[in-house]
């Protein structure tokens, strides 16, 4: 088999490759780089390929490989033994000792906040955060999914709208945000 004939069959392999980098990443920079240190590896060990064989499970196996090897890598260089005492907080927006007073009150406005919502949206919207799936909630309301999805995303809108001065108090939310 020539270099020609190699690269056109795994030019041919480049889109499925492409759908299966980005289920393994969820982003596209990653996936696009996925893909290209994929071709590059293809490339570069053309002669390891033996002709006759599966060449895309072949680049899937490169790919599969490169990518936990990117991720082990990941994470050995993110990973850190921190041997200070934690007797201290950076950066804490919360306030160090916790007031149960006003999480009460914060907890009122939320659940007054949530109840004051019309019912179409108030119901799909708490069994979302119940932990029911969106097809759970289409099928015991017996309504559409996008209509499950339309209604917990407005009630959401709605919410942040109504509780904008808590996401401010506790940095959430910048100021010119909450006007």
């Amino acid at each position: 088999m020539t270099s020609i004939d190699f690269k056109r069959m795994v030019q041919r392999e480049a889109k499925p490759l492409r759908h299966y980098a980005y289920q393994l990443t969820r982003n596209v920079e990653d996936t696009n780089d996925l893909v290209q240190e994929t071709m590059l590896k293809a490339f570069t060990y053309q002669d390891k390929f033996e002709s006759g064989t599966n060449l895309k499970g072949w680049l899937y196996t490169i790919m599969k490989n490169t990518f936990i090897n990117n991720y082990r890598r990941m994470v050995k260089r993110n990973t850190f033994i921190d041997q200070t005492d934690n007797d201290f907080y950076l950066d804490s927006v919360a306030p160090l000792v916790r007031n149960e007073g006003e999480q009460k009150f914060i907890r009122n406005d939320i659940e007054m906040a949530v109840s004051n919502l019309p019912m179409n949206l108030q119901k799909p919207f708490t069994m979302n955060v119940r932990g029911f799936k969106y097809h759970e909630i289409a099928e015991i309301l017996n309504i559409p999914i996008g209509t499950v999805k339309t209604r917990i995303f407005v009630a959401r809108r709605i919410l942040r709208q109504t509780l904008a001065t808590y996401a401010k108090m506790y940095g959430y939310l910048a100021e010119q945000e909450v006007a």
